[in-house]
């Protein structure tokens, strides 16, 4: 069994960042991760809004960024994906980490940093045309449909984001919006409201199914108070509206809300001792990755003052 004096569940940049002030620390650390590092920052066309970077930064670029940071230090790399954590006593809070290939961890300080999945658009046809025409990344999938007609569900800044780059490579771009308002930057409604022969904003309207054989064709939107239907002809459709916790693992007792994002109070702390929850996969109302890399920071700082109290 591997034993860490603190292990971080998650490489975006939440958990990144809870790793380098880990170890910068003196603390033997552990940083688990399934996929890239990078977490969704990886799936970001461009970020304008991260300070330091005026002129914007690529998501992939940024992300690269973190992880050359974090590896200049020794940070121990778990490769796999954690399957329950099991509380235990033992002189203290011990915690034990069961892995999908049957490997254990063991520590006494975990952060969970896995971030947040793209809730799914909800309509029977989403399954079928998955690969097909129905997408949660623009930068992944964009170049599929250069010079076709797309639609984008959503009315925050992901999909106002993920809509200005899109514009640069396919023909034109549906916006369907369930409110006649947006939730997204005005600096972003602006530059899309500056090229209405590119995109349309498609508002008060929701997905009312899917249609086209074999890959996607169209999509039906209905309006939300009159009920009126229209057809959509689309190859490609983005759902942005919103995210669901990848926080599926953590022990039954542990605090969540509704949507399963987990609780914490403002040191990241949850009702667990020595667990520790930090960016999109814990309730919060602003999930950037300036407020990603925040909680990351303040979540390491209370393991690491958890910890100096176990050992005192």
């Amino acid at each position: 069994m591997l034993t860490f004096d603190a292990v971080v569940i998650g490489s975006g940049p939440a958990g990144l960042n809870a790793s380098l002030y880990l170890v910068r620390a003196g603390l033997r650390t552990a940083l688990i991760e399934k996929n890239s590092s990078g977490g969704q920052v990886l799936s970001t066309s461009e970020i304008e809004n991260y300070l330091g970077f005026p002129k914007g930064v690529k998501g992939w670029e940024l992300a690269d960024l973190f992880t050359a940071h974090v590896n200049e230090y020794d940070v121990e790399h778990i490769r796999g994906e954690v399957l329950k954590i099991e509380t235990i006593e033992e002189n203290g809070a011990m915690h034990v980490l069961h892995m999908q290939n049957g490997d254990q961890v063991k520590t006494r300080a975990v952060i969970i940093a896995t971030g947040a999945s793209s809730r799914p658009l909800g309509v029977p046809e989403e399954e079928t045309y998955k690969g097909k025409g129905v997408s949660y990344c623009a930068l992944c999938d964009g170049n599929f449909y250069r010079g076709l007609d797309v639609a984008i569900v959503g009315g925050g800044n992901s999909a106002l984001e993920e809509a200005l780059y899109l514009s640069r490579i396919v023909n034109k771009i549906y916006i369907i919006h369930r409110r006649e308002g947006f939730r997204g930057a005005q600096i972003y409604l602006d530059k899309i409201r500056a090229v209405p022969e590119k995109i349309e904003l498609v508002t008060s309207c929701v997905v009312d199914s899917l249609a086209g054989e074999p890959t996607l064709k169209k999509v039906i939107v209905r309006h939300v108070e009159t009920n009126e239907k229209r057809e959509l002809p689309v190859e490609g459709i983005f759902v942005y509206i919103g995210h669901v916790s990848n926080a599926r693992f953590v022990p039954e007792n542990l605090e969540r809300n509704e949507q399963g994002f987990i609780l914490t109070d403002q040191e990241m702390q949850t009702n667990i001792p020595g667990i520790f929850a930090a960016g999109d996969t814990r309730a919060k109302l602003c999930s950037q990755v300036c407020t990603a890399v925040g909680d990351g920071a303040t979540a390491a700082n209370s393991a690491i003052r958890y910890l100096e109290q176990l050992n005192a």
